[in-house]
């Protein structure tokens, strides 16, 4: 069965982060109480990743949208996005099982992101690991003096 994600506000959710004059820089997307196959807004804020890495627990699973602010120095800021599909280590194993299928549907509406990182446990996002992936996702690594990837 596939997901259910018409509700505008998911759209309106995802194009907040991505807006460049909003500071909302991420939303989580779970699933509407009582209706397991539908997608809803479950919240987003301005607090960067570790805002959104505090308000995720173990019983939920879902995906989360972040911007990501990557610069090498002050003169070259990139706007990167990641998706986050978050399946909580307390969460049942036939939603596991349904969010490996579901994750087609929600990259149908989250359709832009640098990259992809799945998590389970919150030390699955720490920002400088994230950062590191972005910066290996993106190619050239223009820092070498300061960087050892």
């Amino acid at each position: 069965m596939s997901l259910i994600v018409n509700d505008p506000a998911i759209i309106e959710a995802y194009e907040d982060v991505r807006d460049d004059k909003s500071s909302t820089d991420w939303a989580f997307f779970d699933f509407a109480d009582g209706k397991p196959d539908r997608l809803k807004v479950a919240g987003s804020g301005s607090g960067g990743l570790s805002e959104f890495v505090g308000q995720l627990k173990p019983e939920i699973a879902g995906w989360g949208y972040v911007r990501m602010n990557m610069s090498n120095d002050e003169y070259s800021q990139r706007i990167k996005f990641v998706l986050v599909p978050w399946c909580g280590e307390s969460v049942g194993i036939m939603r596991k099982a349904k969010l490996s299928i579901q994750i087609a549907d929600v990259k149908n509406i989250l359709r832009n992101f640098h990259i992809e990182v799945p998590a389970s446990h919150v030390q699955d996002l720490d920002e400088k690991d994230v950062m590191t992936r972005l910066r290996r996702a993106g190619g050239a690594n223009y820092d070498r003096q300061s960087s050892n990837y």
